[in-house]
């Protein structure tokens, strides 16, 4: 699914404009981001936990030349689906 398809399935659903809900999810878009900049942690209660890690740096190859690389520390987000919605998609309704 785009984004454009689930902003026109939460607009017939709320019934609301595709633009009021376009402008909602780049706001909850927006401060996840903005959130995750300064706290390492964003817990959604019912769909999960969005986390900050820090990889360190590693040793890689150049895909190109096999020439060996090393790959910079950085951090990433992570997501851990919480217990109920891992059963609502595994339940199949």
């Amino acid at each position: 699914m785009t984004k454009s398809e689930l902003i026109g399935k939460v607009a017939i659903a709320t019934d609301l404009g595709k633009a009021s809900v376009e402008k909602v999810l780049s706001e909850i878009i927006s401060t996840l981001v903005s959130s995750l900049k300064s706290e390492p942690r964003f817990p959604l209660y019912g769909l999960g936990v969005f986390e900050v890690v820090k990889r360190p740096k590693r040793k890689g190859r150049n895909p190109r030349t096999g020439e060996p690389i090393i790959i910079k520390a950085r951090k990433m987000v992570r997501f851990r689906a919480s217990k109920s919605f891992k059963e609502a998609v595994n339940s199949g309704k």
